[in-house]
């Protein structure tokens, strides 16, 4: 089967499959051939990429393709699968370093879980000994810590936190 790019007399781009060249020669001769928009039998074959396939890898021809002697493959390409990535490198970096930050602090800070913001307060007042703490905080109660100017900022999520 070949597949050709046709346009139309009315300015129409569409596609049709073919099973050889002579066979598009033949339809389009006896007006076979028609747009699908507008229904015209003046069709002309438009500009396509060539299917290329490469022999020296022994792959299968792609489809649309003649082989020599003028017979076309009726096999798709053999193509082998590449991986993607879900995440560039600069993202994995940026990843990673998350990660690292928030091990540091659980390895040298204090949780003190829901009071955080309480335990905060009293260090910053003097009350208590200045440590490394971390904990739980809502949005409200971190934005008023910032506004007494007490210094605060979340810690990057863990790889199994949903959002």
């Amino acid at each position: 089967m070949i597949r050709y790019t046709l346009v139309c007399d009315g300015g129409h781009d569409f596609e049709s499959w073919f099973p050889s060249s002579e066979s598009y020669d033949d339809q389009a001769a006896r007006g076979l051939v028609a747009c699908p928009l507008c229904g015209s039998s003046r069709v002309t074959k438009g500009m396509m990429a060539p299917a290329v396939a490469r022999t020296d890898r022994g792959g299968a021809r792609p489809l649309g393709v003649e082989a020599p002697g003028g017979e076309a493959s009726e096999t798709l390409p053999v193509v082998a699968p590449q991986p993607m990535p879900l995440l560039s490198e600069p993202e994995q970096r940026i990843r990673a370093l998350m990660r690292a930050v928030r091990e540091h602090v659980i390895r040298t800070a204090d949780d003190v879980g829901t009071a955080f913001p309480e335990e905060a307060r009293r260090m910053h007042y003097g009350e208590t000994p200045v440590r490394p703490i971390y904990g739980e905080a809502t949005r409200d109660e971190a934005e008023a810590l910032v506004e007494e100017g007490i210094e605060v900022a979340p810690l990057p999520p863990a790889a199994d936190d949903r959002h």
